[in-house]
């Protein structure tokens, strides 16, 4: 980690929290991973170094205090790699450096929901980096779906990972079709449903709509563009509440100017 990271493009004064903000606005700000509030003080500092999009300084922080603080560390470069690396190369070796130290993680603390769903989010982000086909040639396909059913079943109301788990199903159906799809325990009413139940648990959530939107397109073409536009243009209107929010409307903006 000795390279220096892009710094977050936005202006993070908004997003900076203090101990005694960041516990009162903890359940909004987690509604999607579920991930509690810890009770570590050095936990909750590298928590609001990522919320401020001190990303880089999170994922120090958080490895230092070790514990739970591996989770906002993985958090932390995963988000990172996945919407400010510029480097293919460097964001691949970033997606792979989370996904083993998540698979640590779930050695020592079998029963941790998020070590289950970063692993699987960055193994399912490298995968998306190398191309679906080859991930799926090289198993990676069946470790994120166990891993995000594991996720969920330790923490049944994991917005994210009903995302994730969404974004698999129409991912390995759009590349390579229903068919195969199955022999990969990949369906189109799965996906759809793992979409609308992410949205119930965490309405306000601008990736449950952008990703919501681009599995609709997946999995049912052209003739969902105005239900994904629709979506995309409330994901693009939600109010943000940390830096990670920020980059997901601005992703929302982006897909809307295409």
């Amino acid at each position: 980690m000795a390279t220096k990271w892009t710094a977050f493009p936005h202006d993070s004064a908004d997003y900076a929290y203090d101990a005694a903000a960041l516990k009162k606005n903890w359940a909004r700000l987690h509604a999607g991973d579920a991930e509690p509030l810890p009770s570590d003080a050095k936990v909750l500092a590298a928590w609001a170094l990522f919320h401020a999009g001190e990303f880089q300084k999170a994922t120090e922080a958080g490895l230092k205090a070790g514990g739970a603080g591996v989770t906002v560390a993985n958090k932390a470069q995963a988000i990172y790699a996945n919407y400010l690396e510029k480097s293919e190369k460097a964001k691949l070796a970033l997606f792979m450096e989370v996904a083993e130290r998540a698979e640590a993680q779930i050695g020592t603390d079998p029963k941790n929901a998020n070590a289950y769903y970063l692993m699987a989010y960055a193994l399912g982000r490298y995968s998306q980096g190398i191309s679906i086909a080859k991930a799926l040639a090289q198993g990676l396909g069946s470790k994120v779906k166990s891993a995000l059913e594991t996720a969920i079943k330790l923490a049944p109301k994991h917005a994210d990972a009903h995302i994730a788990l969404g974004a698999f199903h129409a991912e390995v159906i759009d590349k390579v079709g229903s068919l195969l799809g199955r022999t990969q325990g990949a369906s189109k009413d799965a996906g759809l449903s793992m979409f609308k139940t992410a949205l119930k648990l965490n309405p306000t959530s601008a990736i449950a709509m952008v990703e919501y939107a681009n599995g609709l397109v997946m999995l049912e073409g052209d003739k969902k563009m105005k239900e994904a536009t629709k979506l995309y243009e409330d994901a693009a209107a939600v109010t943000p509440l940390d830096a990670m929010e920020r980059l997901d409307v601005e992703m929302a903006k982006a897909e809307l100017e295409d």
